[in-house]
């Protein structure tokens, strides 16, 4: 089945407007996913970076996995490496997952990382348990104009086509990310979280780069998902980290 990013989503919400009655007019962010979806426009992507061993971070993955249940969201899960020391090691933390959140860092020219963080399309970042302003956020970020590149998956699964779109300066490159998606409880038996169940949505497993994108329409090879994986289109400024388009594989 061939997919794109922002059809899907415009589908999905038009037919509950309709199932709810023009009288009916949703509002806060699912009016601005609703607008969004409805000019065609890419799904919100939110990444967020967080740690089994981090007291706080319990709320945050509770309010990413609410967002993650809007369609014109795209939801991931990144455990990182570095609280580790406090006595519990992440069961899904990689380093290439820290080097990805310092390397927004320095994007966004933070300070420093932080857990729980999210970034939202790669141009802004927030606490992630702060579920109130990260709903705003989504909002504002689904309203924003936008003129992505179509992204589409090959009916064999093994390929996805990037189409023609204007380029960032410094160029984009396409990045593929296989995630375990829908939620992932885990038992923490020492740190911070000790004798509690610490729940992830859409836990990334891998992250892979395929390539460069300069405007032009170009095809990729996905890399494999085994089963129960599925994987993530991102097409990301090589310079800001924004995220210029992205979808979702069935």
């Amino acid at each position: 089945m061939k997919t794109t990013g922002w059809v899907i989503a415009g589908t999905v919400i038009a037919g509950a407007l309709l199932s709810m009655g023009a009288s009916a007019q949703p509002t806060g962010t699912r009016a601005a996913l609703t607008r969004h979806a409805a000019s065609n426009g890419p799904p919100v992507v939110i990444e967020l970076f967080t740690a089994q061993g981090c007291g706080s971070c319990i709320e945050a993955n509770a309010a990413v996995e609410r967002a993650a249940g809007d369609p014109g969201v795209i939801a991931l899960t990144y455990g990182v490496d570095y609280w580790d020391y406090l006595g519990w090691t992440d069961t899904f933390a990689q380093p290439k997952f820290s080097e990805r959140q310092r390397a927004y860092r320095s994007a966004l020219r933070l300070r420093g990382v932080s857990t729980p963080e999210v970034v939202i399309d790669g141009r802004r970042q927030m606490s992630g348990a702060r579920a109130a302003e990260l709903e705003a956020a989504i909002g504002e970020e689904a309203s924003r104009l936008n003129w992505p590149p179509q992204i589409e998956f090959r009916e064999t699964g093994d390929r996805v086509g990037v189409g023609s779109g204007r380029a960032p300066a410094g160029g984009a490159e396409v990045i593929a990310v296989t995630y375990t998606p829908g939620p992932q409880v885990v038992q923490v038996r020492t740190g911070e979280n000790r004798g509690q169940s610490v729940r992830h949505i859409n836990v990334v497993r891998d992250i892979k780069r395929l390539g460069d994108w300069r405007g032009r329409p170009v095809l990729f090879h996905l890399p494999h998902a085994t089963e129960g994986e599925a994987v993530v289109v991102l097409v990301q400024s090589k310079d800001s980290r924004q995220i210029i388009g992205a979808a979702a594989q069935d």
